[in-house]
């Protein structure tokens, strides 16, 4: 059982769609798949067709303040095998809430942990889609997740953002999770015709070499058109070019199973 956080503390670069798209094609491969949302946004919330307005008990929340347990608040989604904690914009108020407690950034791995002891907790991947910034939020996925998948968009800007997050990341498994590691990194909003995405590609292919994903996530406008429909573009549209490459991610994403369960 993998928990995963997908992180970037920059905004809109395509971190929510991927999790949601990714937690979709793991499911149609007969994954049990848990999505966490952990943004006060509840972007993962709307984009799987749930309420992001409801009962702040009943959300990620809930659990994290400790009036529930994660059992008590998981719902399910109209897609088989994929399940979400829900999240809303009272998630905002947690950083101040638990200001005195200095093993605040462990909270949401005690309740995980709590959680997977029990026999039901059965998923074969919980996917955490973290807020876009470095905030205690952020690191209590860090500090509860074995690896990370870093979106990364194919702009202006994005290598020197990426550098400051792998500072944090190496500050986290200093003090916080020796065990993280960096399972991949995605290049998202791909525009063939713009010069600069073949820049950003090489440059990053250059840096990270095998810790770049094949599989490229171009600018797409479907993509765009399917949270509003509260779900993900692989059932909104399975024939789109978006669709497509997040089919081919969710492969390249299982075959790094057995590749790394091999050199292990």
């Amino acid at each position: 059982m993998q928990i995963i956080s997908i992180i970037n503390q920059k905004g809109g670069v395509g971190k929510t769609t991927t999790v949601i798209n990714l937690a979709a094609g793991l499911a149609q491969l007969e994954k049990k798949v848990l999505v966490i949302d952990l943004d006060p946004q509840g972007n993962a919330t709307t984009g799987l067709g749930l309420s992001n307005l409801e009962n702040s008990d009943e959300t990620i929340y809930g659990a994290l303040n400790g009036s529930k347990s994660i059992l008590e608040v998981i719902k399910k989604t109209e897609i088989k095998n994929l399940d979400i904690v829900t999240s809303n914009v009272d998630l905002s108020g947690l950083e101040v809430e638990t200001a005195g407690d200095n093993q605040r950034a462990f909270i949401l791995k005690v309740k995980l942990t709590a959680y997977l002891n029990d026999s039901r907790g059965s998923y074969d991947y919980i996917l955490i889609d973290c807020p876009p910034s470095l905030s205690l939020l952020t690191v209590m996925a860090l500090a509860s997740s074995h690896s990370l998948v870093v979106p990364l968009q194919t702009e202006f800007f994005a290598l020197e953002g990426l550098t400051q997050l792998m500072k944090t990341i190496e500050r986290v498994k200093v003090s916080v999770n020796p065990e993280l590691r960096i399972r991949g990194i995605l290049l998202t909003m791909y525009d063939k015709r713009n010069k600069l995405s073949s820049q950003v590609e090489k440059e990053a292919r250059d840096y990270f070499s095998d810790k770049v994903y094949h599989t490229v996530i171009p600018r797409n406008v479907r993509l765009s058109e399917a949270p509003s429909h509260g779900m993900p573009v692989l059932i909104y549209d399975k024939t789109c070019l978006g669709s497509k490459s997040y089919f081919s991610f969710t492969d390249e994403f299982i075959n790094q199973e057995g590749r790394e369960g091999s050199t292990a």
